[in-house]
């Protein structure tokens, strides 16, 4: 194997078939010793975090693959907290794209003056650039198509596919009694075609989820959404 990337979170190595594997580790994100979904810094180090993430992300990605959503997903292997993905082009230098079912987050930081703490929204989507320096500022439709990161249709896309994955996630979250708050996800293109598909993991970290009005930590929500 050869390393492609490390990351925050996984490192990256290309296969001898062309193929990826993603490997999990278990350093989340936050800061201050505190996990924050939408942080761009390592916070903290949680022993099990990886392998937690990589079976919530293999519990979303095969109810996806049922769905018939395109994704990079091929198989997980639990054990040596690693995913094959198929190879993908990301849009840019990497975009976050995060939807919103409640105002919370960075959403209430910067509309404040107009949204209410826990506000319900009605799946708000929203694109950020991957870009630490800056700390990850949003992007229109138009500055995306203008600086050349992605067309419109492409654009258009990604948005119906954001809301189609996101409802499905909050539906299976719902059936635990779980309130899905927001979700970050990640896209490329895939494929000769260059398919327009979900990359990346589908964990409790890239999300803020509640149960009875409590957050729950990433690993208990793991725990919560594959028992018995």
């Amino acid at each position: 194997m050869k390393l492609i990337n490390k990351g925050k979170t996984k490192d990256v190595y290309e296969l001898e078939d062309g193929n990826y594997l993603l490997k999990f580790k278990d350093d989340v994100t936050g800061e201050n010793g505190v996990f924050d979904p939408g942080a761009n810094t390592v916070g903290l180090t949680i022993e099990g975090a990886g392998k937690s993430g990589l079976k919530l992300t293999k519990f979303f990605f095969e109810i996806l693959k049922k769905d018939g959503i395109p994704t990079h997903y091929i198989d997980a292997d639990i054990e040596n907290t690693s995913m094959t993905v198929k190879p993908a082009k990301v849009f840019g230098n990497g975009l976050e794209v995060i939807c919103r079912y409640r105002a919370v987050g960075s959403f209430l930081r910067r509309y404040g003056m107009y949204a209410e703490d826990g506000q319900p929204l009605d799946a708000f989507v929203e694109i950020t650039l991957k870009d630490d320096e800056r700390k990850d500022p949003p992007i229109t439709e138009d500055a995306l198509d203008m600086l050349g990161i992605l067309n419109k249709e492409e654009y258009k896309t990604l948005k119906e596919l954001t809301v189609k994955i996101s409802n499905i996630i909050k539906r299976e979250l719902a059936k635990k009694g779980i309130e899905l708050y927001d979700i970050k996800l990640e896209f490329g293109r895939v494929g000769e075609n260059n398919q327009v598909a979900l990359i990346d993991e589908i964990s409790g970290g890239n999300m803020r989820a509640y149960k009875d009005g409590v957050y729950i930590e990433p690993l208990k929500l793991e725990r919560l959404m594959l028992e018995d």
